[in-house]
């Protein structure tokens, strides 16, 4: 598949970049996406709630009724979790809710997301963007010159320039990322991907030898 390459004004510029079809075209693998999908938002949690259990609490520890002749279950003191106010019983810890999932599943994610988002033809092909100094205004007209001002948009380089990070952190639709840390759920998450021509050649690279 060859996309045009368009400047940031917005111009095609006449030259084409082909992306691979063992990356951008090949036949999606719904339940790769799901898994990678599920383990990125696995990753997401912090994993710190916690409910205290009947050690932990502070009360008095004397006996409420006798042991026996009263006719139901003994009962303990005014910790027990079967009281109002008492413990929680097998309550939260803190844990990590993340999981392993295996290299060439995730590549196959990854192509899997960005072949439907080919196909859809939701993926832009630029030139590099270069800032003499980090100005949001400017990444605005980036924005509005492509067409996708009011589009949520990923922006992937092969590397982040501090001027163009800091001209963009402050855009609510607008994210960067690194091609070599691109993730499934950041391409779906998005409506468009905006691809540099060194980030489409990196991806190439990187996704196809992943899948071999």
């Amino acid at each position: 598949m060859e996309l045009s390459v368009y400047n940031i004004k917005g111009e095609d510029t006449g030259r084409k970049v082909v992306l691979d079809d063992s990356v951008f075209a090949i036949e999606p693998n719904d339940h790769a996406i799901y898994l990678a999908v599920r383990q990125y938002m696995a990753n997401q949690r912090q994993g710190t709630h916690k409910a205290k259990e009947r050690s932990e609490l502070s009360g008095s520890t004397r006996k409420l009724i006798r042991q026996k002749g009263g006719g139901g279950a003994r009962r303990g003191d005014i910790n027990s979790p079967l009281l109002v106010g008492g413990a929680r019983v097998f309550g939260p810890r803190p844990r990590s809710y993340g999981f392993k999932l295996n290299k060439k599943l995730k590549a196959l994610a990854r192509k899997s997301a960005l072949t439907y988002k080919a196909r859809k033809g939701e993926i832009k092909v630029i030139e590099n963007i270069e800032m003499e100094a980090p100005k949001t205004r400017d990444f605005v007209s980036i924005n509005k010159a492509l067409g996708l001002e009011n589009m949520k948009t990923l922006y992937v380089f092969d590397e982040i320039a501090q001027t163009v990070y800091l001209s963009a952190r402050n855009l609510p639709r607008t994210a960067l990322i690194r091609a070599s840390q691109l993730n499934t759920y950041a391409v779906l998450n998005n409506a468009v991907l905006v691809l540099t021509e060194q980030s489409v050649d990196l991806l190439n690279q990187q996704l196809k030898a992943k899948g071999e």
